[in-house]
């Protein structure tokens, strides 16, 4: 992108943008763009500096981070992963967990282990109508409430038998799980997003990355507007890799993020320009709506002068307390070629990767010093409080390394 704006301004070509998009199109054909984007980042892959690696967070000391699992709803997985019949093993929120779809088209998670004789139901259970059945001895629990329905060498079933079941939905593709640290009944919904239930904006690729953080921490960036003209300023060409990213080399190409007022902190409206040799290239600007629903779901809506209107979904999935599955997913107007969403997804990856390496070596500050200037932090920090609840547990802070 650097590159080929300067070379257009060197040349002092007047409709810089149409031949901008032009090679974006050609590079569409050339790298058959009609596909899904697929980037999944293994865990140690990304943010680890000098060499990739887990030995930096086995040395790291988190500070005192506050309880591991918010209350909120959390992506399981999406929900062509579940096909009818399916069972899969989960592990997150620091549960062993098992999602099934039942033989009528509903998805279901319950605890994974059998009350029996503690087999897991997700390694080698089936599915039997509504219920999944345990591969031990056969006994099946339904998957609305969890309770046992049938055990095979019983003439009854006792009426106290059964397994948790979590409460779930499935909202914009994916299948999302209620998580309540005292088991309080789900007290709001996952928005739809009319755009995508309609069929108007179709799905054009998805990120995965793995984040050694508490969950607090990658929401409250939304909240540290400081920090987007530093580390996010520098052009997507200087990389992830915080030793290069301000590198002369790409010096003539800055992004610039404005934020713009709003009343609620759990939304931020940026507007998004860019410079090329200091002359401002019009084909990037966009305007985004950053819109924090519960801890871990963040839609990110951008539209643009021209090239129309989409979505990111950002999920937020706790598998550990120090350890986050992020993901995310991109949905454009289906009318727009592929290539654009796919090249603003993974610009989106570039930038992400630049907070997964502060993440990944950073300490959560209770009481952090801050300026008038950082005054979003706290207020980000007052209403992620809402998420906790008396029944909350800190995490015990490790003695010497840290290894979950």
């Amino acid at each position: 992108m650097g590159w080929c704006g300067a070379e257009l301004l060197a040349a002092g070509l007047e409709d810089g943008a149409l031949l901008f998009l032009f090679i974006l199109l050609l590079l569409a054909l050339l790298h058959g763009c009609c596909r899904p984007l697929e980037l999944r980042r293994g865990r140690g892959r990304v943010g680890y500096l000098p060499a990739p690696g887990l030995a930096a967070l086995r040395a790291r000391r988190p500070g005192a981070p506050p309880p591991p699992f918010p209350n909120g709803w959390y992506r399981v997985l999406d929900s062509a992963q579940l096909p009818r019949g399916a069972v899969r093993s989960l592990a997150l929120l620091g549960q062993q967990l098992a999602a099934f779809r039942a033989h009528d088209g509903r998805a279901h998670v319950v605890d994974a282990h059998c009350p029996h004789l503690g087999a897991d139901l997700g390694a080698g259970g089936r599915v039997v109508g509504s219920c999944i059945e345990c591969p031990f001895h056969g006994w099946r629990f339904r998957g609305e409430d969890g309770k046992c329905t049938h055990i095979p060498y019983a003439e009854k079933v006792p009426d106290f038998a059964r397994v948790r079941s979590w409460p779930c939905c499935e909202v914009n593709g994916m299948l999302l799980l209620w998580y309540h640290c005292d088991g309080t009944s789900p007290t709001w919904a996952v928005p739809e997003q009319p755009e995508i239930a309609a069929g108007e904006w179709v799905f054009r690729g998805q990120t995965e990355h793995f984040v050694d953080t508490h969950i607090q921490e990658i929401p409250e960036n939304a909240a540290d507007t400081a920090h987007l003209a530093f580390l996010h300023g520098p052009a997507i060409l200087s990389g992830s890799d915080l030793r290069y990213t301000q590198s002369r080399l790409w010096a003539f190409m800055k992004h610039v993020w404005e934020p713009e007022p709003h009343g609620h902190c759990s939304r931020m409206l940026l507007q998004h320009t860019a410079t090329i040799c200091g002359k401002h290239f019009s084909l990037l600007d966009l305007s985004v709506s950053a819109r924090q629903v519960g801890p871990g779901l963040v839609f990110l809506t951008f539209r643009h002068a021209f090239l129309g209107h989409g979505i990111i979904l950002q999920t937020v999935t706790p598998l550990e307390p120090l350890l986050q599955n992020v993901v995310h997913k991109i949905y454009y107007q289906k009318n727009v070629p592929a290539i654009i969403p796919k090249f603003i997804l993974r610009a989106e990856c570039i930038q992400f990767e630049r907070d997964v390496t502060i993440w990944n070596n950073k300490q959560y500050l209770p009481k952090p010093l801050l300026v008038r200037e950082d005054a979003g932090i706290l207020k980000h920090r007052r209403w992620f409080a809402q998420f906790y609840s008396e029944g909350s547990r800190r995490q015990p802070v490790p003695q010497g390394s840290l290894d979950w």
